[in-house]
C-alpha cells in the first residue's frame, strides 16, 4: 500500500468510528445500540474494495465500542463489521452498478443483523433475548443503506475516487 492509501485507510476507520457514535440509539434488550457507522463501512467497501471494508469496517467499529463504553461487544464487532465490509467489498468487485451496490448492502445488512443475533444470545445467554435487538438491526442496516447507496454512486463519479481505489482489492 502506498501512504495516500494507508491515510484513507486511516480516514475511513475514523469516520466509521464518528458515524458509529455521533448517533447512538441504545436498544436496553441487549445492551447494544442502533447507529449509522454501517453505511460508511458500505461506503469504504463499494469505493475501496474489501480489504479496505475489513480493516476499516472492524477497526473503526471496535474503536467506537471501546470509546462509547460498549467494550464488551468490540471484540464481536470486530467480526461482524469486518466481515461485513468484506463480503460487500467481494461483491462489489465486478463493478460499481446501482444494483450490485443495493444487493451488497443488502446481504451486509443481513450479515450484520445475523452476527448480532448470534453475538447477542451468547451474551445474554438466550437467544430469545436476542431476538429483540434484531429490529433495531434491520432499521440500521436499511437506514445504512439507504445512506450509502446514493452517497456511493455520488462520489464515485468523482475523479479523486476513482484515482485512488484502492485497487479496490
Amino acid at each position: 500500500m502506498k501512504i495516500k492509501q494507508i491515510t484513507l485507510l486511516g480516514l475511513m476507520m475514523a469516520a466509521i468510528c464518528i458515524g458509529t457514535m455521533s448517533i447512538m440509539i441504545p436498544m436496553p434488550a441487549t445492551g447494544g445500540y442502533v447507529n449509522i457507522g454501517d453505511s460508511v463501512i458500505f461506503m469504504t467497501s463499494i469505493l475501496f474494495g474489501p480489504a479496505a471494508g475489513l480493516i476499516a469496517g472492524g477497526i473503526g467499529s471496535a474503536l467506537a465500542d471501546l470509546l462509547s463504553g460498549y467494550a464488551h461487544w468490540a471484540p464481536f464487532t470486530l467480526v461482524i463489521k469486518g466481515l461485513e465490509g468484506l463480503v460487500v467489498g467481494l461483491l462489489m468487485k465486478k463493478g460499481l452498478s446501482k444494483g450490485r451496490m443495493l444487493t451488497s448492502t443488502l446481504v451486509g445488512a443481513c450479515l450484520m443483523v445475523t452476527g448480532y443475533l448470534f453475538a447477542g444470545a451468547f451474551m445474554e445467554g438466550s437467544m430469545l433475548v436476542a431476538l429483540e435487538s434484531v429490529p433495531g438491526n434491520i432499521f440500521q442496516g436499511v437506514a445504512s443503506m439507504a445512506i450509502a447507496v446514493p452517497v456511493s454512486i455520488a462520489i464515485s463519479k468523482t475523479s479523486y475516487v476513482r484515482d485512488n481505489m484502492l485497487s479496490r482489492n
